[in-house]
């Protein structure tokens, strides 16, 4: 769960350093006081998109931190990606750092546990950590997409559908190939006599990786065999044959400043100096005669160098490449036949789209087979859900509507149907539910797809938006009954929410030294709740009985 979120200079944020504890959590505050901006920071954290509009005016960058404490699947994470974690056993706790940081150009950084990370290793370890309903969730539910997200994502079929859409794109590459191999039997053909007769000519001449440096190298030692022999010869002579050679004037140097280091041992140091470089030297004496002995005037292997070398060169110049890149062509020539040989086997081709079509149904027929189970449970919850949201007769209802022909989601089409009271047909929600009727489902959508999320913090920004009354006290007991079993943070403006809150914080905006508006968050005791709830209640005068009637909303 989230443990401590730090933000310096964000949006309308200088600094701010909030702790939290289990629970379900509140944030309150007037309209346009930053509520929500605590919630941005925190995606930020989590791997969310970023802008130099985030940074606090006249700052130079924002910087973002929270911690987390997680369990074994995150430790077990962590330690996979070399990020910190250790191996966890099924009942340890450890922490997880996150840290954002984005500076004026819109460049951000990212890091886990003090280490660089990517973005998209943030939002990997995010999605284990926190879950977020944003304020306009319940827009999002006309689409028909996001509706087929939330309830595959609630029955645990994302991977399933994941597999689907990958069938499906395989099969749909199985019938591109055969249409194109269908439509372009000519040209393919065209194209695999010019491939065939590459491939032919490299065949041929069958250039080896590395041949080209390698034999470039042998070419310039042969071709200058000559002066080598004879630069060699002439150093081994000035070395140790000649007359005065080096080595031996150094040995007898050597060998009377040891006598003299006898008589002074100051001597000693230049002697430590002068005895490694006669070892150099006779190991340099050793090393030529070595090469020397093995060098030799070959003119009959410089014109097969020479031969290959020009063949090499001239295949390289008639297919407009370069030499040392001639092997790889090679091998690419090969496979690109290869594919067009296969290409033009349109018998092939269709059994490849038999078998990727079946391949797609048996995939496809488990995930619709799970969905059906799944849609009629969920569509019993929200019924349940919607009886104690007001909505008393209404009913729900998880449609799966099948389609002509399967798509990259599936044999059916996701589609949520509702019936806002008894005596009524279900119809499609896009076109029945009112705004206030769209966010109690959403509403009741979310915190039963939550209950069945093992993600231990979950946020709800003013989700609640659209209900008030009695609603709204049921909406702030089904969060405190979440908050029972993980970490519920909820920003609200419904003083019936904010009342069942185990912890409050209160966003304040004002105005700073030098004219700027700042954000800040304090935590509220039950003097200071009593104040808030009052507010929340009563607008812009608060009196005795509306202070009256929000303790009596806290105790209850």
């Amino acid at each position: 769960m989230l443990r401590h979120l730090s933000i310096r200079d964000f949006v309308i944020v200088a600094a701010l350093d909030l702790e939290f504890d289990r629970g379900f959590t509140v944030f309150s505050g007037e309209t346009g006081a930053g509520k929500s901006i605590l919630i941005d920071a925190l995606a930020l954290t989590l791997g969310a998109r970023a802008d130099a509009d985030v940074i606090r005016t006249g700052a130079a960058r924002a910087d973002l931190t929270a911690e987390f404490e997680t369990g074994p699947e995150v430790a077990r994470w962590l330690h996979e990606h070399a990020l910190g974690g250790e191996p966890a056993g099924a009942d340890d706790e450890g922490r997880v750092l996150l840290r954002r940081v984005v500076d004026a150009n819109a460049r951000s950084r990212a890091f886990i546990n003090g280490t660089p990370a990517t973005l998209a290793q943030l939002r990997e370890v995010g999605e284990m950590l926190v879950d977020i309903h944003g304020q306009h969730a319940h827009q999002l539910l006309m689409r028909p997409d996001a509706q087929r997200a939330l309830f595959d994502t609630h029955a645990g079929l994302t991977s399933i559908a994941a597999g689907v859409a990958r069938a499906h794109r395989a099969w749909r590459d199985a019938v591109h190939a055969l249409e194109l191999a269908s439509t372009r039997d000519r040209e393919l053909q065209l194209e695999r006599e010019r491939l065939a007769w590459q491939l032919a000519e490299l065949d041929k001449l069958a250039p080896q990786p590395e041949e080209w440096e390698e034999i470039s190298a042998e070419h310039r030692r042969l071709a200058h065999s000559a002066n080598l022999i004879e630069g060699v010869r002439s150093a081994l002579d000035a070395l140790a044959e000649a007359d005065g050679a080096m080595v031996g004037q150094l040995g007898s140097l050597i060998s009377k400043l040891r006598d003299l280091a006898e008589i002074d041992p100051a001597l000693g140091d230049a002697l430590a100096a002068l005895e490694p470089a006669e070892i150099q030297l006779r190991e340099g004496v050793y090393s030529l005669t070595h090469y020397a002995q093995r060098l030799d005037l070959d003119p009959d292997r410089l014109a097969q160098v020479e031969q290959r070398l020009d063949a090499l060169h001239s295949l390289a110049r008639k297919f407009r490449l370069q030499p040392a890149t001639l092997p790889q062509e090679h091998e690419a020539r090969r496979a690109q036949l290869a594919v067009l040989d296969a290409a033009a086997d349109l018998d092939a081709l269709s059994a490849c789209v038999d078998k990727a079509r079946q391949a797609y149904m048996a995939e496809a027929k488990q995930l619709s087979k799970a969905r059906a189970k799944a849609a009629k449970a969920l569509g019993a919850a929200v019924t349940t859900g919607m009886q104690e949201l007001s909505m008393a007769g209404g009913s729900f209802e998880v449609a799966l509507v099948p389609l002509a022909e399967g798509s990259a989601h599936g044999l059916e089409q996701v589609e949520f149907r509702v019936a806002g009271h008894a005596g009524v047909p279900l119809r499609p929600l896009a076109k029945v539910a009112s705004g206030g009727e769209l966010a109690r489902i959403s509403l009741a959508l979310s915190v039963i797809a939550s209950a069945a999320s093992p993600t231990p913090t979950l946020i709800f920004d003013e989700v609640d938006t659209g209900i008030g009354g009695g609603v709204a006290e049921v909406v702030g007991r089904l969060l405190h009954q979440l908050g029972r079993d993980r970490q519920v943070l909820c920003v609200t403006h419904l003083p019936q929410v904010a009342a069942r809150g185990d912890h409050h914080f209160q966003v304040i905006k004002a105005a700073a030294d030098g004219g700027a508006t700042l954000s800040t968050v304090i935590a509220l005791d039950h003097t200071s709740r009593v104040e808030e709830v009052a507010r929340m209640l009563g607008g812009l005068e608060i009196t005795a009985t509306t202070r009256r009637h929000a303790k009596e909303m806290l105790a209850a």
